[in-house]
């Protein structure tokens, strides 16, 4: 279902049911016949009517037999038109609820192909109204509307025939508001509502998106007792949307009103006319029982064309909801190589790497250009550098969250495009900041990269990451669930287990985003220590933010705009004189600002043998020891 597809109406829903659209095409062929079986009880009505006033009141002469067969008969064409319907609806159900289920299994096993970049740019929010609300108004135009429409397409033929057969005069009158309503319907439908339909699900998308920031970040709203307007994204997307839908609410108030006077004007045209054509009818109990008829029948004609208005109007949304599924099918799936290949080591280069990425305006916007460097095998890079310099880029480019524009990224010498996918990711482990653990045990948590490893295993990965204290504090230990019982964990606390997952994989290649950054101290060493353990005999690519922490690495690569300034030892950039020299400069006057009259605390531990967690520059200081893992640094120095 990946293919390109340019038609997003009836054929590509028909596509979408698969085998089921004979099933699907039996329930309309039904639905049409329900419908027509409805008419019956109105002309047999009609009949019972005819019979009663030919006898001019004189019940003694009623046809007793045939009245109570007409009966019969309109009974029967109500039950059988209810049946019938009944099937029609039980066969659209079926093939409406098949092909949701289908149709959400591929597309959430199509985002399982898509590169993990397309997941970063894309928000959960947007991707579940499509899985969800989109394919719901596809499973309800399929089980409902279809049937509908099917109905609405005979449901003329016989109502015109019905209208000419008993008196043509009252059905030309009758037939002149269905024409001035079907006017009326074609321009509410054409044109501008086809964009308002875009425009909607568009809104509804930015709605949702909106929504599920917002309350991924309520706490940070409610701790510094902000209201909804300091959400601003949400506040703006809910205003966005209020103000289009109530102003094209109210351009089409004046276009629906009459419409629905319209369908319903049959009577104003029909008093008036039977009071003149009265006057000229040579048979006038005939006259009278036509005019009956269609004083009884007109309500019918007006039902038809609102259903007609509303199939119309969900063939539009669903057509709009058929573009954003296709759209996301449409996306192309990582490719994985013809020829793979093992690499022999774990060096890490980049060769003339550019890459760019797309706006929503689809314009490219450089974010890496002819960028080159190497880390071999055990050793630790770090990337430092201004914001939006390319050092996430870089990091997200390696495990392939997006395929480079130009160049090449190899690990052992080998293209990473040339390894399968499986096997890249099994050589590597990524710790970012963003933290996302299951609402499960700490144990299956932990487990989620290797879920055959031992309990035993999983418990000295958690040691190796400096957890035992969190183990210590919870109810069931390492198998608490998270989450519940009002059992949460800090952010240090999560990077720790995210660490011990990363320990417990124990690949070859580590891509770190410094997660101290907003860590207290306490949690902040302990992160450390756990990142030493990680890394040891690892090749490494770090990204800093603590200068400190980076100062014994083997080498600095600066970045900024997309392109590499600079590069060497932390000694060797400071001599340089250059921009890492001016950010350490910075980053230690900014530290001395934040310690302040505390210096004199600068060499005292905590009584564990700690540095001391209110101070920073402890903490900072024993970083720059313990980094010196090539080198041998004493850590009781």
């Amino acid at each position: 279902m990946s293919e390109n597809k340019e038609n997003h109406g009836f054929s590509r829903l028909m596509e979408l049911t698969g085998k089921l659209k004979i099933l699907l095409i039996l329930g309309c062929i039904l639905s049409a016949i329900g419908s027509v079986l409805t008419l019956g009880p109105f002309v047999y009505i009609y009949f019972i009517i005819k019979e009663i006033l030919m006898v001019s009141g004189n019940i003694s002469l009623v046809n007793t037999d045939l009245l109570i067969s007409y009966g019969w008969l309109a009974l029967i064409f109500a039950v059988s038109g209810i049946l019938v319907t009944f099937a029609a609806l039980m066969c659209t159900h079926f093939v409406a609820f098949k092909t949701i289920k289908n149709v959400r299994y591929d597309l959430l096993r199509h985002l399982t192909t898509l590169p993990l970049g397309f997941h970063t740019m894309n928000p959960s929010g947007k991707i579940r109204k499509i899985v969800e609300t989109n394919t719901i108004q596809l499973e309800d135009y399929i089980a409902h509307r279809l049937p509908d429409l099917a109905g609405s397409m005979v449901m003329p033929f016989a109502i015109l025939i019905l209208l000419m057969y008993f008196d043509w005069v009252l059905g030309i009158i009758c037939l002149l508001p269905l024409i001035a309503g079907f006017a009326t319907l074609y321009s509410i439908m054409k044109g501008s509502s086809q964009e308002f339909l875009e425009i909607y699900q568009n809104s509804l998308e930015d709605m949702n998106n909106s929504a599920v920031e917002y309350v991924r970040g309520i706490s940070v709203v409610k701790v510094f007792g902000q209201t909804i307007y300091s959400f601003k994204n949400f506040y703006d997307s809910i205003i966005r949307y209020k103000n289009y839908v109530l102003e094209y609410a109210l351009s089409m108030e004046k276009a629906m009103s009459s419409f629905v006077t319209t369908i319903n004007a049959a009577f104003f045209l029909l008093v008036p006319a039977g009071i003149i054509l009265s006057s000229l009818a040579t048979n006038y109990e005939s006259f009278v029982l036509s005019f009956i008829f269609y004083v009884i029948f007109a309500p019918v004609t007006a039902s038809m064309l609102m259903k007609i208005m509303y199939t119309a109007s969900d063939q539009m949304m669903v057509s709009e909801s058929l573009k954003k599924i296709d759209a996301l099918f449409n996306e192309k799936p990582l490719k994985e190589p013809e020829n793979p290949q093992t690499p022999e080591n774990n060096d890490i280069a980049f060769k003339n790497v550019s890459f760019s990425y797309i706006s929503e305006d689809k314009n490219k916007e450089m974010a890496l250009e002819d960028i080159s460097f190497k880390v071999d095998e055990g050793k630790i890079i770090a990337l430092v550098g201004p914001s939006g310099g390319g050092k996430t880029t870089i990091a997200n480019l390696i495990p392939r969250f997006w395929d480079v524009d130009e160049g090449e990224i190899t690990i052992g010498g080998v293209n990473i495009k040339e390894i399968v996918y499986p096997e890249l990711m099994d050589r590597m482990s990524i710790v970012f900041q963003d933290i996302y653990l299951l609402k499960d045990s700490i144990l299956n948590n932990i487990k989620l990269p290797k879920p055959d490893a031992t309990r035993e295993e999983v418990l000295e990965a958690a040691r190796l990451a400096q957890c035992e204290d969190i183990l210590e504090k919870l109810p069931d230990g390492i198998d608490t669930v998270i989450g519940t019982k009002g059992i949460y964990l800090s952010g240090g606390e999560k990077q720790r287990i995210t660490l011990a997952r990363a320990i417990l994989k124990d690949s070859r290649i580590i891509i770190f985003d410094e997660a101290t950054a907003f860590a207290d101290p306490e949690n902040e060493y302990k992160i450390q220590l756990a990142f030493e353990e990680l890394t040891k005999n690892k090749t490494v690519i770090m990204i800093a933010h603590r200068l400190s922490s980076i100062k014994n690495v083997d080498e600095i690569l600066v970045l900024e705009k997309g392109k590499i300034l600079e590069s060497g030892t932390h000694d060797e950039l400071v001599k340089n004189d250059g921009l890492y020299a001016k950010m350490w400069k910075e980053y230690q006057s900014g530290l001395s600002w934040d310690v302040g009259k505390q210096t004199e605390k600068v060499n005292k531990n905590d009584d564990n043998g700690l540095p001391d967690p209110g101070n920073l520059q402890d903490v900072s200081s024993s970083y720059e020891i313990r980094n010196d893992r090539n080198k041998g640094a004493d850590p009781n120095a």
